[in-house]
C-alpha cells in the first residue's frame, strides 16, 4: 500500500555481477517505462531481455577504463544516488548540474570469497575486490530517503512489484532495505579483511627495534587485532537449538570450503545443532592423532571410546570397546577412509552420525541401509587456529589447543617418580596425554594398548574424575580389570595425592600430568611409595 513516503521508481540503476533473476526486474521496467542507466555486461543482458538501456557511459561522459577499475566512479552517477530529493537545495543542484536523480539502485558485488576459494592467485583476487559497487550500495542506502536500493536477488520480485505498480516503496521500507545494504557491505569488507590478515601480514621493515616488549606487542597485534572483524554466511536455519525451545542456524566462513562446517551430507537427515558440536568435536579428536589412523567415538561433546589401529576397523572397534553403553547414540569419528569391515561393526550400532574423509563403496553402500544414520564426508582435517566464545557483552578468543607445546613432547617430560617407561609404555602414556585433550576438564583418562579404556570427564575435583575413570574402566568390561597394568594421564596437575592413589591402587602403573602444584612433592612422594612411574609435562589441557 502507498503512503505519503511513497516514491514510485520512474528511474533506476542496475549494475550487477551476478545476473540470474534479472528477467523479473526486465519484466517489470518494460511494464512501467522505467528509465534504467546499466553498466557492462549487465546492460547487454537486460538489452537482450527487451530493456531500452541507457549505458553508464553515456550519463558519465567517460568510457569503462582501466580493465573496468573504473565505470560508475563519477558525479553524474553518485550525485544522482545521493541526491535527497526532499531537500529544494540538493533538487537545485541537481538542475545545476544538469543530473537526473535515482529513485532505485539494483547492485550485487564481485564475488571475492568465491575467488579466495577457488584457489586464485594474488592478481586475481585483487581484481575481485569490488569499489564502485560497495560505494553505489552504500551510497544508495545513506540516501534511503529517497532512494531504494535492492542488493539482495530474492528482494527482486518485490522490486518488479512495486516498479510496475508504480508504488514504489515507503520510507520505512527504503530504511529496512538500506539498513541489508549496509550488512552487506560490511559483511564483504569483513571478508576482504579477513583474507589481507593472512595474505598481507605486517613486514619486517614496519615491525619495532627486536625487544622483547616490541615482540610480545607485535605477536599480540598479529593474534588479536585491535577490533575482531568477521563475518559468516548463514547456510542454513536448523530445526531447534541445544534444546527444542531454542532457535538455531549454521553459518559458515565465506573464504573456506572442505571442512566440517562445509561437510557433505551422504545420507540421512539433516544435521541438528546437537549433531553438529558433537560431530566437530569427534572430528577434531580423531584428527589429534594423525598421521596415526584414529577413531573418536564421542557423546555429548566427550569421548567415550578414542584410539588407534593398524587399521581404521581396528580402530574403531578399540574404542568402542571402552564405553559400548555411552556409544548407543554416539558419533563417530575417523581420520582415515571407512572400510567395508568397519563399516560392517557401525551397522550394529546405533549411531546419530559417522564423519570420515571418504567411504570404501562397499562401506558407504550399507551404511546407507542405515536409515537414520547422517553420513558426512570431509576431505580436509581441522585447521581452525582460533576458538571463539561468546560471553554477555562480548568475545573471548583463543588460539586453538593443540598438541603441540613443548611439553606436549614426550622428549622434554619430567621423570620424577619410577623407573623409566618402556617403549610400549610410552608410547600409551603418550596416547593418554594427546586423548585427554578431548576430554572436559576435570579429566583424567586411562589407557591401554593406545586405546581408551576408562574415562572421568566434567568433575568439579579430581578425585571423583580419578574415580569414575577407574569405574568406568572396570564397570563396563564383562568382568576384566583394565587398570591393572594400564596408564594414565590427567589433563591438569594433581592438587592432592588422593586422585594419584586411587589410580595407583587401581593397578595404574604409570602416570603423566602437566605438574606445578605447590604440593607437587607429596604427589611424588606418593607415586614413588606406589612404585608408580610418573612424567611431568610442564603444559596442561584444560578444556570447559
Amino acid at each position: 500500500m502507498t503512503d505519503s513516503t511513497s516514491r514510485s521508481i520512474k528511474r533506476a540503476l542496475v549494475s550487477v555481477y551476478h545476473k540470474d533473476g534479472l528477467e523479473v526486474l526486465a519484466d517489470a521496467f518494460k511494464k512501467a517505462g522505467t528509465a534504467v542507466v546499466s553498466t557492462g555486461s549487465t546492460a547487454k543482458k537486460l538489452e537482450e531481455l527487451g530493456v531500452n538501456v541507457t549505458p553508464v557511459e553515456k550519463v558519465t561522459g567517460f568510457p569503462e577504463c582501466l580493465g573496468g577499475r573504473v565505470k560508475t566512479l563519477d558525479p553524474h552517477v553518485h550525485a544522482g544516488i545521493l541526491a535527497d530529493m526532499t531537500n529544494p537545495e540538493h533538487v537545485q543542484q541537481l538542475k545545476e548540474f544538469g543530473i537526473e536523480p535515482f529513485d532505485m539502485v539494483v547492485v550485487n558485488l564481485y564475488p571475492f570469497a568465491d575467488t579466495v576459494r577457488s584457489g586464485a592467485n594474488e592478481a586475481d583476487t585483487i581484481e575481485k575486490i569490488d569499489i564502485g559497487g560497495p560505494s553505489m550500495v552504500r551510497g544508495a542506502a545513506k540516501n534511503s530517503a529517497t532512494v531504494a536500493i535492492i542488493t539482495d536477488k530474492n528482494d527482486y520480485a518485490l522490486a518488479a512489484e512495486r516498479v510496475a505498480n508504480g508504488e514504489g516503496f515507503t520510507l520505512a521500507e527504503r530504511r529496512y532495505l538500506a539498513a541489508k545494504a549496509f550488512a552487506h557491505t560490511a559483511a564483504y569488507d569483513a571478508t576482504i579483511i579477513e583474507w589481507a590478515r593472512t595474505a598481507w601480514p605486517k613486514p619486517d621493515t614496519l615491525k619495532d627495534e627486536p625487544t622483547d616488549e616490541a615482540a610480545a606487542a607485535e605477536k599480540d597485534a598479529e593474534l588479536f587485532p585491535p577490533t575482531y572483524t568477521r563475518t559468516w554466511d548463514k547456510a542454513t536455519v536448523l530445526r531447534y537449538g541445544e534444546n527444542s525451545h531454542q532457535e538455531a542456524a549454521l553459518y559458515l566462513d565465506p573464504l573456506t570450503n572442505n571442512d566440517f562446517a562445509h561437510a557433505e551430507l551422504l545420507h540421512g537427515k539433516p544435521m541438528s545443532y546437537n549433531n553438529y558440536v558433537d560431530a566437530d568435536s569427534a572430528w577434531r579428536s580423531a584428527w589429534d592423532f594423525a598421521p596415526s589412523i584414529a577413531v573418536a567415538v564421542v557423546k555429548h561433546s566427550n569421548p567415550c571410546g578414542l584410539a588407534i589401529g593398524a587399521t581404521v576397523a581396528e580402530a574403531h572397534r578399540k574404542a568402542h570397546a571402552c564405553d559400548p553403553m555411552s556409544a548407543y547414540g554416539g558419533v563417530i569419528a575417523a581420520n582415515a577412509t571407512v572400510s567395508l569391515e568397519m563399516a560392517q561393526a557401525v551397522k550394529h550400532i546405533f549411531t546419530e552420525v559417522i564423519v570420515a574423509p571418504d567411504y570404501e563403496p562397499e562401506a558407504l553402500e550399507l551404511l546407507k541401509t542405515k536409515k537414520n544414520l547422517r553420513i558426512l564426508r570431509v576431505p580436509n582435517r581441522p585447521v581452525l587456529n582460533q576458538s571463539i566464545r561468546q560471553i554477555d557483552g562480548g568475545l573471548l578468543v583463543q588460539t586453538t589447543d593443540r598438541i603441540d607445546a613443548e611439553g606436549d613432547d614426550p622428549k622434554n617430560w619430567k621423570l620424577v617418580s619410577g623407573e623409566p617407561a618402556d617403549d610400549a609404555t610410552l608410547k600409551d602414556l603418550v596416547f593418554a596425554w594427546r586423548a585427554v585433550r578431548s576430554v572436559k576438564s576435570n579429566a583424567v583418562l586411562i589407557a591401554h594398548d593406545q586405546a581408551t579404556v576408562g574415562v572421568g570427564m566434567g568433575q568439579v575435583n579430581r578425585v571423583d574424575s580419578s574415580k569414575l575413570a577407574v569405574e568406568r574402566a572396570n564397570t563396563l568390561a564383562d568382568g576384566a580389570n583394565r587398570t591393572q597394568g594400564a596408564v594414565a594421564a590427567s589433563d591438569a596437575f594433581f592438587p592432592f595425592a588422593d586422585g594419584m592413589e586411587i589410580l595407583a591402587n587401581a593397578g595404574v602403573k604409570a602416570i603423566v600430568h602437566p605438574g606445578g602444584s605447590i604440593r607437587d612433592n607429596e604427589v611424588i612422594e606418593a607415586a614413588q611409595k606406589a612404585g608408580v612411574t610418573m612424567y611431568l609435562t610442564g603444559t596442561r589441557h584444560f578444556f570447559h
